[in-house]
């Protein structure tokens, strides 16, 4: 890794709707970076003003899951001026309705939230852990979950924002997923045919940001 070319470029990193700030980004130098923190900010139109606010012209912008939404609308905007955008596991479900991986998640993830709205958390936890976090949801660990199914239940839900692939033309653009989840890859591809360049690390699933080979592909996507 070039270490003079990532000191050199300012990075803001701008989290999902898990953990947020520096805490999203453990592996992620702190020199000339900016973690962004939108987890109590409502709606798009506030994270793209944070975005505007804390990110300086001509940086990479790093976006992860759900906080791919804010940040493509950003650029679409003008509201930031980057050099290049790096999505990590991209929830732009937008760009790809009427695929049927994305389709089907988005019918699981719509019955998920009627039953928590209607009181019942663990039937939408029931649901919503084993395509979020790859497992079945179990009573016995009900009571240290609880409060992370009820954060889920709350979140802003990352499709109806009118995002579309044309977005990120003109920015140079990489896409990196896990390799594990098919509307993720479904939503990789159909960037690609809007310039993005796509790679995979396995390994991970839904934080290929932990995967120990991140920082050389984005040294490698920056420098060529």
């Amino acid at each position: 890794m070039s270490r003079t070319a990532y000191d050199q470029t300012m990075r803001v990193y701008l989290h999902g709707s898990g953990r947020s700030g520096r805490d999203a980004w453990p592996s992620a130098l702190a020199a000339n970076a900016v973690f962004a923190d939108v987890a109590t900010m409502d709606g798009n139109d506030a994270k793209i003003a944070e975005l505007s606010r804390i990110t300086p012209k001509g940086s990479v912008l790093f976006a992860h899951s759900a906080g791919a939404v804010p940040a493509v609308l950003s650029i679409d905007r003008k509201a930031v001026s980057v050099e290049a955008l790096v999505l990590l596991e991209p929830a732009l479900y937008d760009v790809a309705r009427g695929m049927p991986a994305v389709e089907q998640h988005i019918d699981v993830i719509t019955h998920a939230r009627a039953l928590a709205d209607a009181g019942d958390l663990y039937g939408f936890w029931r649901e919503v852990r084993p395509v979020m976090f790859g497992g079945p949801a179990e009573q016995e660990k009900w009571v240290a979950e609880e409060a992370l199914a009820a954060r889920f239940a709350s979140v802003e839900l990352p499709w109806g924002h009118a995002v579309t692939p044309d977005m990120i033309e003109g920015v140079r653009t990489l896409v990196i997923t896990g390799g594990w989840n098919a509307e993720y890859e479904a939503i990789a591809a159909v960037l690609v045919t809007h310039g993005a360049t796509h790679q995979q690390l396995v390994g991970n699933e839904h934080r290929p940001q932990d995967h120990p080979d991140f920082e050389a592909a984005v040294q490698c996507f920056l420098e060529g």
